[in-house]
């Protein structure tokens, strides 16, 4: 069953057409991925699943709702979370701090109840430190807990954005080329990670990445765009071998 139904979307700015009648779902519970050479529209495509951008055309629905013309906000609300190519952290906040802000979309008390400290304010505010904690330690960053974003390890600055994503309690988590900048080894972790997110907390991951290593051993069904239009779709092994996907982005001598 589909989670996200994504139906010839078009965007296009003046003259220019970014995205060009492009359709693919995400199936629930399942690993997928957008893949394709730089520019060919990949961070568009997740710029109006999460209504940075607003479609030209086209239509978009997350578990039968329409995301068009909503606020990222709203999105959020119903149950999307997504990281970013660049990192998009409070530097100066705390881990802990950074993640308890990915919690405010679900929060439900006033300014008067912060003010007056009422009991169900408090109950709020010890719920939202816990689930922080439970998605950092998730993460496997408990030893930063009190430590400013910005001193952090790159890798665990990006781990830690994956915790604030997962604070919110998406359905789908989109992931902006989320292995940028990392090592072997943070790469495997994340690859492991990854799959947790998926198997332990039943959410629905979709990627843009540029590691086909990672992107061969990880995703369950892969959609390739060139030029803002979709070029081909299916499995890793069919997309990898599709002589269209050889010659637009991977070259030959990539591919075994």
């Amino acid at each position: 069953m589909s989670l996200l139904t994504v139906n010839q979307l078009k965007l296009q700015f003046g003259g220019l057409i970014a995205v060009n009648d492009l359709s693919f779902t995400v199936e629930k519970n399942s690993i997928s991925s957008i893949i394709g050479p730089n520019g060919a529209g990949k961070t568009s495509v997740f710029n109006m699943i999460t209504g940075f951008y607003r479609p030209t055309s086209g239509a978009i629905e997350l578990d039968g709702i329409s995301l068009v013309n909503r606020k990222p906000s709203q999105i959020t609300t119903l149950g999307m979370a997504r990281t970013f190519q660049n990192l998009r952290l409070f530097p100066n906040l705390t881990v802990l701090d950074n993640v308890k802000s990915g919690m405010h979309c679900r929060t439900k008390q006033t300014v008067w109840g912060a003010l007056l400290r009422t009991k169900s304010q408090r109950e709020e505010e010890r719920l939202i430190e816990e689930v922080a904690l439970e998605c950092i330690d998730f993460v496997g960053i408990r030893k930063y807990t009190k430590r400013a974003a910005k001193n952090l390890p790159y890798g665990a600055q990006r781990y830690l954005e994956i915790a604030r994503a997962l604070a919110t309690r998406p359905k789908l988590l989109l992931l902006d080329e989320p292995a940028a900048g990392l090592n072997y080894e943070e790469k495997q972790y994340l690859i492991q990670l990854i799959r947790r997110i998926r198997d332990e907390y039943n959410i629905t991951v979709l990627m843009i990445e540029h590691d086909m290593g990672l992107i061969k051993q990880i995703s369950e069904q892969i959609t390739v765009i060139d030029y803002g239009c979709k070029i081909a779709e299916g499995s890793p092994e069919e997309v990898l071998n599709n002589e269209k996907v050889i010659e637009a982005y991977l070259g030959k001598e990539d591919v075994i």
